[in-house]
């Protein structure tokens, strides 16, 4: 057991030396709801606004927002249960986050399961909609499937995030003891186990054998498709930076160029550019190269475009998202004020908005089905969808702030 050494004090230090971050970051919520809107977008069916989401653009999408923003959130939360009341206290309350997480999933999977059941046994559509999420093992075997539904060997691809996110945070305490050891150690051990999540990387060295990930189904060799030991590369980015381990960027003129020049760089080889561009030598690079921005794996390609838009983003926002808020009192002030707070309110209920839209798409989906996919159709529903997440977020949040409680009378 390390008792004490100047790295484990210096790591300490550090830890604590991070001003009080109980108060919400505004920069934090304010992408985070964006990335909710975004995803729901692109799980919805036959959606043309898929086609231009920021994933169209470059290598990284909503899911690095999501997954990266969600590590920073998780220094907030966690990092100051682990400095205040210690190792053990601070891992069991991620082990209660864990244990939400996961029946969040499974909730989520019975729900959806449920709905596609109930279109396909009551409606009159000629779309099989349990094929449609491949789902067919689980309806005509279930038995199996339950038990590896319950032990994460059964993951479906339309439900392999929050399984993902799970593991990932059950990373944490190991990632917090190597940090009262040495924050160098820390940054190693993440790099390590990103690398040996790097399946071709590793085949092409000769040992794809050790590749690390878990089955997502007990009949074939299929893996999840979000590779958590892998992605938990950018998860621990964030958390990194929202623990001061990782200094914040300074906003310098050439470091704004060299971002934008990296994001500029990636349209040519984006799906945009091979799609609207024509740019046909980007296809050819993007199938022979397509290990370097692998989104299960969680390719580096898509850690360096994700690192130089978040920066973009940072610098944009300005010190402690000063420039989100607007301080002035026009009409267009007022405005500007209101969508942000409605979209920071988004992303303070991240996992309850995310579970809901999930199932929400699938409707919306089905919607479009009866009404068909017009350019209007499809905007509309588009539209009824933020409306929808925004409702379920705002009502969450009233009742996490339990107004039923009687509240406390002045002494």
């Amino acid at each position: 057991m390390v008792t004490t050494s100047p790295e484990r004090e210096q790591a300490r230090a550090a830890s604590h030396a991070v001003p009080d971050r109980t108060l919400r970051d505004p920069r934090l919520d304010f992408f985070r709801g964006i990335a909710m809107f975004i995803i729901l977008f692109a799980h919805t069916p036959g959606n043309f606004f898929t086609s231009w989401i920021p994933a169209r653009w470059g290598f990284s999408d909503a899911t690095e927002i999501f997954v990266f923003c969600s590590g920073m959130a998780s220094a907030i939360a966690f990092g100051k249960t682990y400095d205040r009341s210690g190792w053990r206290l601070g891992t069991g309350r991620v082990i209660y986050r864990v244990w939400q997480v996961y029946w969040a999933h499974i909730g989520l999977f019975f729900t959806i399961a449920m709905l596609m059941a109930a279109l396909n046994i009551y409606g009159d559509f000629d779309k099989n909609y349990v094929g449609s999420l491949n789902l067919w093992k689980f309806f005509a075997d279930p038995g199996p499937q339950l038990v590896g539904l319950f032990t994460l060997t059964y993951v479906p691809n339309y439900f392999d995030i929050l399984p993902m996110y799970l593991v990932i945070l059950a990373m944490m305490p190991v990632v917090m003891a190597l940090s009262y050891v040495s924050l160098w150690q820390t940054a190693a051990g993440v790099a390590v186990v990103w690398l040996f999540a790097q399946s071709a990387l590793l085949e092409w060295l000769g040992v794809g054998h050790l590749a690390i990930n878990f089955p997502a189904e007990p009949w074939s060799d299929r893996e999840w498709f979000f590779n958590p030991f892998g992605w938990q590369l950018i998860f621990f980015t964030g958390f990194a930076f929202m623990r001061g381990w990782i200094p914040a960027p300074p906003v310098k003129g050439w470091l704004i160029a060299v971002a934008a020049v990296i994001v500029l760089t990636n349209i040519p080889l984006s799906n945009i550019g091979v799609r609207e561009f024509g740019f046909d030598w980007a296809r050819e690079w993007r199938i022979e190269n397509r290990s370097w921005f692998n989104k299960s794996d969680f390719g580096i390609l898509r850690y360096v475009h994700f690192l130089a838009l978040a920066y973009l983003a940072w610098a944009a926002a300005g010190v402690q998202g000063a420039r989100l808020i607007a301080t002035g009192d026009g009409m267009l002030e007022r405005w500007w004020d209101r969508i942000v707070r409605v979209v920071m309110k988004v992303g303070q209920q991240s996992l309850a908005v995310f579970v809901f839209s999930m199932v929400f798409a699938r409707i919306l989906g089905v919607a479009l089905d009866v009404a068909g996919r017009s350019t209007l159709n499809t905007t509309l529903a588009n539209f009824v969808g933020i409306a929808a997440l925004i409702v379920v977020a705002y009502t969450v949040a009233w009742f996490k702030g339990q107004p039923w409680r009687p509240k406390a009378r002045p002494s």
